[in-house]
């Protein structure tokens, strides 16, 4: 260690020391039993879980769940790191622009992000970073300097994964860093550009990256070489990703590849006539998204299948004529096709033409079905038929993507009328599982009904989780800035439960709920 470096470490340590000492007893408590003591919250950077701030944030729906799960967090932690990231995030900004080509870098520390820090090549700007409320780390090179390094690399590597798959600047290390299957032949190609080899480090991997796609609805996707029809709506089986189309697209086998011609996944399922639906299983390549496309570079999001009346307005989303939108006019329509008879569509007067078969339907946020088939033409007008999304997914047993929830539908009054009603109380910070600490069971697909009624001046959230085999996982959520919220969710059998939040204030709370 430089004696340099050795005299920066100890100015970052004896600062963290101090701020130790005034830490809030909560706040210890929070990382008893963190590995290191830099994960521990300083009073410099600590933020309370209950605090003003955390009504300001409003974090989408799921999130937190999220990050406890898959970063091993507390929930106290989850909501705290949120908040320092929000509140760290300007100060790494500023402390870029302020340092200008010293600047070595930022990255955030500890299991709730409760500690910024920034990177320096001298000694000198250590006082102004700790006074901003971050840790200074001096590093040997700054980070335009790593970045010209690694355009080289670049620049003079062979274009085979096989050499190198990844390269990426490490701020932590203060390195370029290759990745390579290959490693010797990766460490000859560096030797030989001339750059400073003391700051790349060659490491081996197994990593190919492949590219990754998004599925919308309405982007077009293919069978085979000559057909062409659109994506409807992203579902999950389980795990597994997918989306719903028209059955006269594919037969079950049949091989799809995406907008970009890049292979995409297979028919799982098709039926047509009598039914025009059918799922496709895509490959890790493609990931589901509550999204349709709008035709104007925008998309539209997916929040549930709420069923529209007759009378609604409803827009069609396709791979041929973009986005139109029209009236639902009625249900139940049987349409003879030359190939059969579908039934059960819905009809409508919204235009349609040759390719956007498939395509989803949609009025509002809520997901209406996916087009089958009509008559006429986007430029005089036409009538269009379309498949209801819910006997599709209730035929494959098929989880509509959505986005939990967003928005939710107001509530007025008390939460009466429910045949599961709970009550409760909550301070701010706290969560309760409803029904009493367990679950329920569902045994048929169906709309799930919760409705929570909170203290006035409250911001109570409600979110209700479904067990797929191994955890608890939101499958719907209504967080608005207020006391009362409602649920409506369609969903499979299984087994569900609610969660009560308390974002802000204390008081008590009524959750009224009907199942399937």
């Amino acid at each position: 260690m430089s004696r340099r470096h050795a005299v920066t470490t100890a100015c970052v340590l004896t600062a963290t020391a101090l701020a130790l000492a005034a830490l809030p007893a909560g706040a210890e408590r929070e990382v008893t039993g963190a590995p290191a003591v830099s994960d521990a919250p300083s009073a410099a950077v600590a933020v309370p879980v209950a605090s003003a701030a955390s009504a300001a944030l409003r974090p989408p729906p799921g999130m937190l769940e999220a990050l406890e799960r898959d970063l091993g967090l507390t929930p106290a932690q989850a909501q705290a790191r949120l908040l320092n990231e929000a509140r760290l995030t300007p100060v790494a900004l500023r402390m870029s622009r302020r340092l200008g080509p010293d600047f070595g870098g930022t990255w955030l520390r500890g299991a709730s992000a409760q500690a910024l820090v920034v990177a320096t090549t001298k000694v000198e700007d250590i006082p102004e970073i700790l006074a901003a409320g971050a840790l200074a780390e001096v590093v040997p090179r700054s980070l335009d300097e790593l970045a010209a390094i690694k355009r080289r690399i670049d620049a003079g590597m062979p274009p085979q994964p096989l050499v190198s798959s990844v390269r990426f600047v490490d701020v932590k290390s203060n390195k370029v860093v290759v990745l390579s299957s290959k490693p010797e032949v990766a460490q000859t190609f560096v030797r030989s550009m001339g750059v400073d080899t003391e700051a790349v480090v060659v490491l081996p991997t197994t990593e190919f990256p492949l590219p990754l796609y998004d599925l919308v609805g309405g982007n077009a996707y293919y069978i085979g070489v000559t057909t062409r029809c659109s994506i409807g709506f992203s579902v999950l089986k389980g795990t597994q990703q997918g989306f719903v189309s028209a059955g006269h697209c594919g037969r079950v086998g049949d091989a799809t590849t995406g907008f970009n011609r890049a292979p995409q996944g297979t028919f799982k399922g098709s039926s047509f006539p009598g039914s025009d639906y059918a799922w496709v299983a895509t490959n890790a390549n493609w990931t589901a998204t509550p999204k349709v496309d709008n035709g104007e570079g925008g998309t539209v999001p997916v929040a549930g299948a709420r069923v529209a009346i007759e009378g609604a307005s409803i827009c069609r989303s396709g791979s041929t004529t973009d986005w139109h939108c029209g009236l639902v006019q009625q249900r139940d329509a049987s349409v003879t096709y030359p190939q059969g008879t579908v039934f059960e569509l819905t009809r409508t007067n919204v235009c349609a033409e040759a390719g956007d078969s498939g395509g989803p339907f949609i009025s509002i946020d809520q997901a209406q079905g996916i087009t089958s088939g009509g008559s006429g033409n986007c430029g005089q007008g036409g009538t269009t038929y379309f498949q209801p999304i819910g006997e599709i997914l209730i035929a494959y047993d098929l989880d509509l993507r959505t986005t939990a929830g967003n928005p939710p539908p107001p509530v007025t009054g008390t939460c009466t009328g429910f045949p599961n009603t709970y009550t409760g109380t909550l301070t701010a910070g706290q969560s309760a599982y409803q029904p009493r600490g367990r679950y329920y069971r569902s045994t048929v697909r169906g709309v799930h009904h919760g409705c929570l009624d909170g203290a006035d001046g409250t911001d109570f959230d409600l979110y209700l989780q479904k067990w797929n085999g191994r955890r608890w996982g939101v499958v719907a959520t209504s967080a608005g800035a207020g006391p009362d919220e409602m649920i409506t969710y369609t969903g499979t059998a299984g087994y569900y439960r609610y969660r009560v939040f308390a974002s802000a204030g204390s008081g008590a709370y009524t959750l009224g709920f009907r199942v399937p």
